[in-house]
C-alpha cells in the first residue's frame, strides 16, 4: 500500500520549482555533476541540463555552478543561492506536510480500499 505523501509545486509567473528539481539539486550537490545526479535520477544528462539552465535563469543569481570536462574532468555544485534555494523549499515542504497533516488524514479516510 502506497503511503499518503505531499508534492508541493510552487508557481512564480513562468518559473516553477518542485519536488523534481529539488531532488535535481540534491542530487547535483551528492553526485557533483549535472550527468551523474541525472543518470542517478533516470533521466538524460540534456534533460538534467535544461532544468538546470531553467532554475538558473529563473533565479537571481543561479542555482548551480558547472565547470566543463578537461584534463581534470568536469563537475558542478550547487551556488549559495542554490543550496538556499532548496534549503528553503525542504522547509516550507516540511511546514506544508506538519500544518496540513489534520486534512490529509481526513481525505485519506475518505479513499477507497483497494480493490481485490
Amino acid at each position: 500500500m502506497e503511503l499518503t505523501r505531499l508534492m508541493l509545486r510552487l508557481y512564480f509567473g513562468d518559473a516553477m520549482l518542485g519536488p523534481g528539481k529539488a531532488r535535481l539539486l540534491e542530487s547535483i550537490a551528492s553526485e557533483g555533476s549535472i550527468s551523474a545526479a541525472g543518470r542517478a535520477m533516470g533521466m538524460s544528462y540534456k534533460r538534467a541540463w535544461s532544468l538546470v539552465d531553467e532554475m538558473n535563469g529563473a533565479f537571481r543569481a543561479p542555482l548551480v555552478d558547472s565547470v566543463r570536462g578537461g584534463p581534470q574532468g568536469g563537475g558542478a555544485a550547487l551556488t549559495e543561492t542554490g543550496e538556499a534555494v532548496l534549503s528553503t523549499y525542504r522547509a516550507l515542504e516540511a511546514k506544508v506536510t506538519q500544518a496540513g497533516a489534520p486534512e490529509i488524514a481526513a481525505l485519506a479516510a475518505l479513499i477507497a480500499p483497494p480493490k481485490a
